[in-house]
């Protein structure tokens, strides 16, 4: 099969945002250069949100000028407003990250307002993102299952993407199960519509909280999918999502598809070795399966 896909590396933004004891500057850098080496070319480095709401990002202008001295490679940080519209762009961020929930409960939860306003101020910010030339990215939580309203119904993700693709019909469209609760023909039903319905590129973000991120991961590319989100070490969480725990290990999607004979352009010992270096961040609650393998060695 001479099919190949992107994994972007979220470990060094989903991977700590959850954790409490704050993670030095320099061991975030020694990560996001450790994934580097592995071959790793796309990279969520941090987020320019508020520091008291998520402590653990402070210091993202320091980590993104760091991974920006890695010759291509393609840093993107999440931004959930103006202010931190304005942040990456002056801090010269490649991609621009922007989320909100499919949920009210949990955009309320996540940005301290309503789904409403969200779109309407985001809505702002990609067409000037549009205008000013830079690579977008536009993230829906919660698309599968929320932690606080349940299964979510395909038909409202799907009419929530409707809106979204009407503002760039070019930007990537990343539809996230973020409590890892997902099912495969719930993710498969979902992206074989949106990918027969719009041109959009599209991006899986999963989370491996019930053992089913590999399952998801499948069922979205089988429906069309070639870019997915994996934190080494399978780092992650969010804050404002009771229970989830860690994202899809970016180490067992790897092998996953290298198995299937699809190209990923890392290097597997080198990706074991980072992510190693990944889960042993203090506080932190690494998941996967691939690092306990002594034969993947």
């Amino acid at each position: 099969m001479a099919e190949s896909i992107t994994l972007s590396e979220v470990a060094p933004r989903d991977g700590l945002q959850s954790i409490g004891p704050f993670v030095p500057t320099e061991t975030k850098i020694a990560m996001v250069r450790a994934l580097y080496e592995a071959g790793v070319r796309r990279m969520e480095v941090g987020s320019f949100v508020s520091p008291r709401a998520v402590p653990q990002m402070a210091d993202t202008a320091e980590v993104l000028k760091a991974a920006k001295a890695l010759p291509g490679l393609e840093c993107t940080v999440l931004v959930p407003n103006r202010k931190g519209f304005d942040l990456a762009l002056a801090a010269g961020a490649d991609r621009l990250g922007f989320f909100m929930s499919v949920t009210e409960s949990h955009n309320r939860a996540n940005l301290n307002r309503g789904r409403a306003d969200s779109l309407s101020e985001l809505s702002d910010l990609v067409r000037e993102g549009g205008r000013q030339g830079v690579k977008m990215r536009f993230n829906l939580s919660c698309a599968f299952h929320c932690p606080f309203e349940g299964v979510v119904a395909p038909r409202d993700t799907i009419d929530l993407v409707e809106q979204v693709f009407a503002l760039d019909l070019g930007m990537e469209i990343a539809i996230a199960d973020t409590t890892g609760n997902a099912a495969p023909d719930q993710v498969a039903a979902v992206f074989r519509h949106t990918v027969a319905s719009w041109e959009n590129p599209w991006a899986f973000h999963g989370h491996d909280t019930y053992g089913m991120g590999l399952a998801n991961a499948l069922a979205a590319y089988q429906a069309g999918v070639r870019v997915f989100d994996g934190a080494a070490g399978g780092l992650g969480g969010c804050p404002f999502a009771p229970g989830a725990t860690g994202n899809t290990a970016t180490e067992d999607l790897a092998w996953m598809f290298a198995r299937m004979g699809v190209a990923t352009g890392l290097d597997m010992p080198r990706l074991l070795t980072a992510a190693d270096l990944c889960a042993k961040v203090p506080g932190g609650t690494p998941g996967g399966h691939l690092r306990g393998v002594p034969a993947a060695r």
